[in-house]
């Protein structure tokens, strides 16, 4: 913020366009180097350029280490909340430092060397922390994989990443349930061509699993040891150009797509949000309410707040149901956060279920300054509701597996900008965000279009897949040459403001006009009964197309679902007018979801197009889908 009050952004952003050089220089003044880059962007390198190269670094240094020797190491770093497992643990950094020591040491003892892969397959507990911060210490490349991730889906990965050791854990809690990993982790490697060297499982209280003779060892058993060994892995130097991480985008079937995180680049970018995008210093509590299977779960559980000197908190429950609809408060309250990120369908779970707010006023939310929310686009009736409940500043940011960091936010650090519902504000410094035809050539204000990314991309983005250059030009370079394909639609207003309104493939083509059915889900939930929402395309043998609303109603709603669907009808004609042809409206309950929360559309379109489907490997609970079958019987 500069001294008149105004915010720093738009110099900020100008700057990182004119001079990207200088600006991630600067930048990467941030990070501890080993040898520092000779130079900062190299365009004959890669696919498109590399950031860094020549720099030698170490991740886990950055993230435990140089905190420990700076005075940190007695600061809580990691907060381990689970009411599923009714548990808090807490870990400064100088314990887990220590726990990370020993893990590398471990993996080193099965052969783990610089370059190596190593696949997490394991629930919300400490340990998987650790085991990714080993990882970066050791100069591992982790993949982590969603506990719980079907057997095949895991095995695609191991064959692509081609693991020497696979960390996994006998189960995960989910309410109500225990969901057993081993015999899917046995399944997965039975399947795999490619077979890891050993397993090391984590014995949950819980439940605990059979061990494969040979193949299998028991976590503590070996922690234990390594402890009273006194045996530390020192951190190994790594390229800033060498990978991470790989992490598999979800929803992939064949050859799945490994997007690759860089070191230099990372550390970088994730370092620099934190305060700039996201307002919080060093020492201050953080939460992000994700799962380390996701990007957003690496990037702001793990690397993000450590690499700043923030105290992280880890959360193994739900929205609503671990209790109740007041559990984010509680956690907010117990562990003084300052900020909490997460997704748009978490918030519409707690309003369907306390729609007025009555958990939020049992808790001290006083030390609590800003809420984000990223995952999917946030509705503006979404974002109201929060607001008035709250009183805090609601930040929609958009960003995508691939970028690793927000691509448009509104940046508390530098100045916050003022608030338009719908829009995910203004492009983060180092992206230049345009709009465009299907000729590349950008379009007016105010004009739907593809929105795409400027090479090069900043810091942190994946510089390309795993093993896949080719595929990497293809699905991201080659359609729109000199810019980055987000497969994200949408426009920008007069001010720069981005709107992203769905997928390109969620526009649909109505009687030869292009809709976005993000605008119009905008419209069902304004609905005063309508909890959550998802409009798509299905078939129609004259128009081409025709949206489908699928609504999901508040608690406690007592009228008949007709009625509420013919004034969701009559909304929709009032607002967008007859071309929308918006004349099904179809009450369930509830929306087949992934694991993160995002709405599985493309599976329910098949489903009303009466095309062949597969179950998604991330689905949350696949009976949704057959509630979905059941209530379009005679309705498309």
């Amino acid at each position: 913020m500069n001294a008149d009050g105004k915010s720093r952004y738009h110099e900020v952003h100008a700057r990182s366009l004119a001079d990207p050089e200088g600006f991630w220089a600067e930048a990467a003044k941030e990070i501890d180097w080993i040898e520092p880059p000779k130079t900062i962007f190299d365009p004959s390198q890669g696919t498109y350029g590399r950031w860094y190269v020549g720099g030698v670094v170490n991740t886990c240094h950055n993230a435990l280490d140089r905190h420990v020797e700076g005075g940190r190491a007695d600061q809580v770093a990691l907060i381990h909340d689970s009411p599923l497992a009714g548990s808090v643990t807490r870990l400064t950094y100088a314990e887990l430092l220590h726990e990370v020591q020993a893990l590398g040491a471990i993996m080193q003892d099965f052969g783990v060397a610089k370059g190596d892969r190593v696949i997490l397959y394991m629930p919300m507990v400490p340990e998987a922390v650790v085991a990714m911060l080993a990882c970066a210490r050791v100069g591992a490349v982790h993949s982590v994989v969603f506990g719980g991730f079907a057997a095949k889906e895991l095995a695609t990965r191991i064959d692509d990443a081609q693991p020497k050791l696979i960390l996994s854990a006998s189960c995960g809690i989910e309410p109500g349930r225990i969901v057993q990993y081993k015999p899917l982790l046995d399944e997965a490697i039975r399947l795999a061509g490619s077979k890891p060297k050993a397993c090391i499982v984590l014995q949950r209280p819980q439940l605990t699993c059979d061990m494969t003779p040979g193949r299998d060892y028991d976590w503590a058993s070996l922690r234990r040891k390594a402890m009273n060994d006194g045996k530390k892995a020192a951190c190994v130097p790594v390229a800033a150009t060498d990978p991470l991480y790989i992490l598999y985008t979800s929803g992939t079937t064949g050859i799945p797509k490994g997007v690759v995180r860089d070191n230099g680049g990372h550390l970088v970018a994730v370092k620099w949000s934190m305060f700039n995008l996201y307002g919080v210093k060093p020492g201050e509590v953080w939460w992000c309410g994700s799962d380390i299977g996701w990007v957003v779960g690496h990037s702001y559980i793990v690397y993000g707040p450590l690499l700043h000197g923030a105290t992280t908190i880890m959360y193994e429950g739900k929205p609503v149901g671990t209790p109740d609809a007041g559990a984010f408060w509680r956690v907010i309250a117990e562990h003084k956060a300052i900020a909490f990120f997460t997704a748009p369908t978490a918030f519409r779970a707690i309003r369907k279920d306390d729609p007025e707010g009555k958990f939020i006023r049992q808790y001290d939310l006083s030390k609590f300054r800003t809420l984000f929310l990223a995952g999917e686009r946030a509705d503006p009736p979404t974002v109201e509701w929060a607001e008035q409940q709250l009183k805090v500043p609601v930040i929609d940011h958009w960003w995508q597996t691939e970028t690793g960091w927000c691509i448009a936010g509104n940046p508390v650090g530098l100045g916050m900008l003022p608030v338009k519902h719908g829009s995910p504000t203004v492009p983060m410094p180092g992206y230049q965000v345009d709009v465009v035809d299907e000729a590349a050539k950008p379009v007016g204000p105010n004009t739907m279009g593809s929105i795409v990314i400027k090479l090069p991309m900043p810091p942190g983005c994946l510089p390309t897949l795993w093993n896949q250059d080719d595929r990497f030009r293809e699905a991201y370079l080659s359609e729109f040459p000199g810019y980055y394909k987000t497969s994200d639609a949408g426009y920008k207003d007069e001010d720069g403001y981005v709107f992203v309104m769905g997928r390109t493939d969620d526009i649909i083509n109505v009687a030869g006009h292009r809709l976005s059915t993000g605008g119009m889900e905008e419209i069902l939930a304004s609905h005063p009964d309508v909890a959550e929402c998802a409009v798509l395309g299905v078939k129609d043998a004259i128009k081409g197309e025709v949206p489908c609303g699928f609504l999901v109603l508040k608690t406690g709603v007592k009228r008949a679902p007709a009625e509420i669907e013919k004034e969701i009808i009559a909304l929709v004609r009032d607002k967008l007018g007859p071309v929308a042809a918006f004349k099904l409206a179809i009450t369930v309950g509830r929306l087949p979801k992934t694991r993160s929360g995002k709405i599985l559309r493309g599976t329910i379109k098949k489903i009303a197009d009466g095309d062949s489907w597969t179950m998604p490997a991330t689905i949350e609970d696949p009976k949704t889908l057959d509630e979905i079958g059941e209530a379009l019987k005679g309705r498309v």
